[in-house]
C-alpha cells in the first residue's frame, strides 16, 4: 500500500521494490474501460458497489489477472502494509488470500501527533505501539524474504523520507503566493512520487530539484494560470477520470490551490495552537541523530503521525479547522468539495466541514463522484454546478 513505511523494505536491499495500490488504483480510474470491466469483476463476487474504490479497482485487476500498464498482474513476493484506514489492513489479507503470499499489517490506530508534549506518558504509549509491531514487522521480513535487516540502510531511509515529505510540504507553501506558482491538477503528478517510495534518494533529488524551480518561479512572478482572479481549495481525492474539471475552473481565471488532502497525505506538518500550519524541517536539519534501529524507527513513527491526512479519520472538527487555516493561509476565495463516494475516510464528515467553512465566511462549492469510478460522476451536471456558483461569485468566462 501507498502509506508503507518504505524505509522498513527498502533496507532488505536495492531489489526491494514497493508497487504501490492507491496510485495503482488512480491508474486504473483514469482508463476507464478497464475500470468498468475491474468493478464488474469484483462486483459480480459479491463486493459492495460503495467500497474504497482504489480497493475495488486493485482488487478487480487482480481477479482479472490484467494490469493497467501491460501484462499479467504481478505477484508480490510479500505484503506489508500500514492501515490508518478501516480498509487497508483487509484489503491486503484479501489480496494475500488471493495470492498465497505471506501478509503482515502495522495497526496505526491512535490519533495524529501535533500538539504532543514528548514527556506525556500518553504519547509515549501510542508511538511505542506503532515503534513495538514495526520491530515485529522487520522480524518478520527476515523470516519471509531469508535476508537480514540493514541497519544503516534503514536509517539513511528514514533520513530520505523525512526529506522527501518536508519538501513536499514547503513546495505546497509556496503556493500561498499570489500569484500561485502551481495549479492543483499539476501538484496531483508531482506529489505521486512520495507515494510510490518516499526513502529513495532519487525522491529526494527530485524534490530538491523541485522545490528550487517553484521557489524561482515565485521570485519571478511565474503563475500557474496567467489569468488568476479567484483562489478555490479543494478537498479529497478528485475523480481521476475528469481532471478536466481543473481545466475547466481556469476558463473564468480561477486557480485550485491545493487542499488538506494535496498538501498533507504526503506533506509533514507542524500545527500550531491556533491550527496554523507550517513545514516541518526534516530530521536532519534537526540534527537528529540516529544510531540504532530503534531510533530510525521510533523517528519514523513520530513523523509520519504529523501528517494531516490523518485527521480526515478521526474528527471533522479537527479537519475543518485544518481547512479553515489552509483557506486563510493560502488566500483562498472558496472551497469546492468532492462528495466522494469512492473513499469514506477523506469523505468522513464532510457536511459538517461544508458549515464551518460556511460559518467561517468562506463560500462553499460541492458536486457529487469518485475518485476511482466514473459511473458515479454526472459531467454536465457538475459542469453546470460550476457555471452557477461562478455566476453567483461574480465571475464569467475569460474563454470559451
Amino acid at each position: 500500500g501507498a502509506d508503507t513505511l518504505e524505509a522498513i523494505p527498502d533496507a532488505f536491499g536495492d531489489d526491494v521494490h514497493v508497487l504501490t495500490a492507491e496510485p495503482y488504483g488512480a491508474s486504473v480510474a483514469f482508463v476507464t474501460e478497464f475500470c468498468h470491466q475491474c468493478g464488474e469483476a469484483v462486483e459480480s463476487r459479491g463486493w459492495a458497489h460503495d467500497l474504497c474504490a482504489y480497493m475495488r479497482n486493485y482488487i478487480g485487476s487482480l481477479l482479472l489477472n490484467r494490469y493497467v500498464f501491460g501484462g499479467e498482474f504481478p505477484k508480490p513476493d510479500f505484503i506489508l502494509q500500514t492501515g490508518f484506514c478501516c480498509t487497508h489492513g483487509k484489503w491486503f489479507q484479501t489480496v494475500s488470500r488471493l495470492l498465497n503470499v505471506p501478509f503482515f499489517s502495522i495497526d496505526i490506530g491512535v490519533p495524529p501527533f501535533w500538539k504532543e508534549d514528548p514527556s506525556d506518558p500518553a504519547y509515549q504509549h501510542r508511538l511505542q505501539y506503532l515503534v513495538d509491531q514495526m520491530h515485529e514487522a522487520i522480524e518478520w521480513l527476515e523470516k519471509v524474504t531469508g535476508r537480514k535487516c540493514d541497519d544503516e540502510r534503514l536509517i539513511e531511509g528514514v533520513y530520505n523520507d523525512s526529506r522527501c515529505t518536508s519538501l513536499w510540504a514547503k513546495i505546497a507553501e509556496l503556493n500561498q503566493n499570489v500569484p500561485a506558482p502551481l495549479d492543483e491538477k499539476s501538484m496531483y503528478s508531482l506529489y505521486v512520487f512520495c507515494t510510490l517510495d518516499r526513502c529513495r534518494r532519487e525522491y529526494v533529488e527530485f524534490y530538491e530539484e523541485l522545490y528550487d524551480e517553484v521557489k524561482d518561479r515565485v521570485a519571478r512572478g511565474i503563475a500557474a494560470l496567467p489569468t488568476e482572479r479567484f483562489r478555490l481549495m479543494s478537498d479529497s481525492q478528485p475523480p481521476w477520470a475528469f481532471l478536466k474539471v481543473w481545466r475547466y475552473l481556469e476558463k473564468f481565471g480561477v486557480v485550485s490551490t491545493g487542499s488538506i488532502y494535496t498538501i498533507g497525505l504526503e506533506g509533514v506538518w507542524d500545527v500550531d495552537e491556533n491550527w496554523n500550519l507550517k513545514p516541518r524541517e526534516d530530521l536532519k536539519s534537526q540534527g537528529v541523530e540516529l544510531r540504532t534501529r530503534d531510533d530510525a524507527l521510533r523517528a519514523l513513527a513520530d513523523w509520519h503521525m504529523r501528517r494531516p491526512i490523518y485527521a480526515m479519520f478521526y474528527r471533522a472538527e479537527w479537519k475543518s479547522k485544518l481547512m479553515i487555516s489552509y483557506a486563510r493561509q493560502w488566500k483562498c476565495n472558496a472551497a469546492m468539495l468532492h462528495l466522494n463516494r469512492g473513499c469514506e475516510g477523506t469523505s468522513l464528515g464532510i457536511m459538517e466541514n461544508r458549515k464551518a467553512l460556511l460559518d467561517a465566511g468562506i463560500p462553499v462549492l460541492t458536486y457529487e463522484g469518485n475518485m476511482g469510478d466514473d459511473r458515479d460522476f454526472d459531467e454536465p451536471r457538475t459542469m453546470a454546478r460550476i457555471d452557477a456558483f461562478m455566476e453567483s461569485m461574480g465571475l464569467e468566462r475569460l474563454e470559451d
